[in-house]
């Protein structure tokens, strides 16, 4: 990691400010771009580009192309990150606020906890993570349930089990990516998975009919201006920013984003996307937040560095 004295500040806020409120916005834009074009092509769409253009920046640079083994284990990964989570995403977010979507999202570490808890035993169940676990899940209640008086409609509940099963395979890829040979350049590695689920994801549209369902004339500037947005500034401005910071800052601090983007993109969502604010969704977020703080904190006093295993093994192609 390099000196502090190498490095403008201006870089470091700019670096932190892109996956900060980039990231935090790209649920909004998700919101946009499915009124008007199929979700799960719109994804498939993304992420062609996206990694395209990842994957194509890296060989020009003289990076050695992955291995058949490792094509073979982004592969996998491609399935569960992007046909099975973002491929969801996309579709929930025609039934959920992208507010509420970013929230919901943020139960990843949750899901991750729980997989250690219960299927690898790699992580012992505390009183405090227990609590850690029940709060978090009481946030998805709130969210859901439709006992609470607390203004503000119960979110779908399609949508939201799309959102639940989305976040469970993003958590299972995740572990898997820390066991499955993967190109050593993080940056490689992202876009190759990137280009793989894209492919995944435009197969998927395909096979429910999005194709016959589209047409491109029809779609609106404010809809290809989110795709835009999606692509250029989520994924590869954002990534980029990403992958300088973990090599320069704390990845604790990095990995603050994870707190934040679920803020940001319930503030988007209701000043620009003109959502709800209710208690309700506010009660849910704060719950969810403290869950996820309290578990990614008492992960990271497992690990000689802290989050590295969360921010670094995770396929980092993050926010929406």
């Amino acid at each position: 990691m390099e000196a502090n004295i190498h490095r403008p500040t201006w870089k470091t806020l700019l670096a932190y400010a892109i996956i900060y409120l980039v990231w935090g916005t790209t649920f909004l834009a998700i919101r946009i771009g499915v009124r008007e074009v199929p979700p799960f092509l719109l994804a498939g769409i993304r992420f062609l580009v996206a990694g395209g253009v990842l994957f194509g920046w890296m060989i020009a640079r003289g990076e050695r192309s992955p291995t058949l083994r490792q094509w073979a284990s982004a592969s996998l990964i491609a399935i569960l990150i992007f046909a099975l989570d973002y491929g969801p995403l996309f579709w929930a977010e025609q039934r959920v606020p992208s507010g509420i979507a970013a929230v919901m999202m943020a139960t990843i570490p949750v899901f991750m906890a729980l997989s250690e808890i219960l299927f690898l035993k790699t992580q012992a169940l505390t009183a405090r993570l227990a609590l850690a676990l029940l709060v978090g899940i009481a946030g998805v209640a709130v969210l859901m349930s439709r006992s609470f008086n607390m203004g503000g409609a119960p979110i779908d509940r399609w949508g939201a089990a799309a959102l639940i099963f989305a976040s469970i395979n993003w958590s299972i890829g995740s572990i898997l990516t820390r066991k499955l040979p993967l190109p050593t350049s993080k940056t490689m590695s992202s876009g190759v998975q990137m280009l793989v689920g894209g492919v995944w994801l435009t197969l998927e549209a395909a096979a429910l009919g999005e194709f016959r369902n589209f047409h491109p004339s029809t779609v609106s500037r404010g809809a290809w201006f989110s795709l835009l947005y999606l692509i250029v500034a989520g994924s590869i401005v954002g990534f980029t920013a990403y992958v300088w910071l973990i090599h320069h800052e704390s990845p604790t601090k990095v990995g603050t984003y994870a707190y934040v983007n679920p803020v940001v993109a319930v503030l988007a969502g209701y000043f620009v996307g003109g959502e709800s604010l209710s208690l309700r969704t506010i009660l849910g977020m704060i719950l969810i937040l403290i869950s996820v703080v309290v578990i990614t904190m008492t992960r990271a006093r497992k690990t000689a560095s802290p989050c590295l295993e969360i921010e670094e093994d995770t396929p980092e192609i993050v926010g929406s």
